[in-house]
């Protein structure tokens, strides 16, 4: 994949080219909704009761053995998408690099903020997240429309996304956070509806979109999974699995596509 130098001539080229404009578009609205949330939303704070997860059971001197031991899909993903990517260089970007190198530390990160449910090993959950989110951001944001400048997007993607925790590590407001979560999330079905991809099986990527939608259902009913299966399988527990099963696609899509 040919990079391009930054110059003012290029950026302008890039920006002003017809087939960015929605790009534009998108990329001023969620600048917009950012600032508007911020100026006329209260702050929103951790609940002292996120930490509360229902399944506490301890096995092998390991507190909390399920939502920690839950994690190790997501190394076992990262390591073998990395591996991929490393080895097919030239049909993969250093942003999908990033990305499965993200999801190895998402695994450590969550299993030590499991060990000891607490804002301050939360960071440690978070901080690889975003760095999840926003290399997955500007991968499909690339092949999508443009592989120029792939490096300075990426490097302030993930810095905007490090910002977001360290902003609610400081303040205890989740708002920049939500956003910037949620809101690359939602950038991905507009790129694949508005943008031609010169890969096949996009539908991978949406496949893996349900599968995190739906992990979020299960970890916003925790405790009502965990009585329902009598004890068998906490909501908390069942939503590592299925965003692990949600990385997976993302792995099938990188495995499987082919140039169109």
């Amino acid at each position: 994949m040919k990079m391009y130098p930054l110059t003012l001539k290029t950026l302008a080229a890039l920006i002003n080219h017809p087939r960015h404009q929605w790009l534009i578009r998108i990329s001023l609205s969620f600048i917009a909704l950012v600032s508007v949330a911020l100026l006329v939303t209260e702050p929103m704070l951790q609940k002292s009761s996120y930490h509360l997860l229902a399944d506490k059971r301890s096995w092998l001197f390991i507190p909390n053995f399920a939502d920690v031991i839950s994690n190790l899909p997501f190394a076992i993903i990262g390591w073998v998408g990395l591996l991929y990517c490393l080895s097919n260089r030239n049909d993969t970007s250093l942003s999908w690099r990033v990305y499965f190198f993200g999801l190895i530390l998402v695994a450590t990160g969550s299993s030590y903020y499991h060990w000891n449910p607490n804002n301050q090993t939360l960071v440690w959950d978070r901080l690889p997240m975003t760095l999840c989110f926003m290399s997955l951001f500007v991968a499909l944001l690339i092949e999508h429309i443009s592989f120029r400048f792939e490096k300075t997007i990426l490097l302030a993607s993930l810095l905007l996304g490090i910002s977001s925790v360290v902003y609610w590590h400081y303040t205890g407001d989740l708002r920049f956070y939500g956003l910037v979560q949620f809101g690359t999330l939602a950038a991905i079905p507009l790129i694949l509806l508005l943008y031609k991809s010169q890969y096949t099986h996009r539908h991978y990527l949406i496949y893996g979109l349900a599968f995190y939608v739906l992990a979020k259902i299960f970890e916003l009913n925790d405790s009502r999974i965990f009585a329902l299966s009598d004890g068998l399988i906490s909501g908390h527990t069942v939503k590592h699995l299925l965003a692990a099963a949600a990385t997976y696609c993302v792995y099938l899509m990188l495995k499987e596509r082919r140039a169109c």
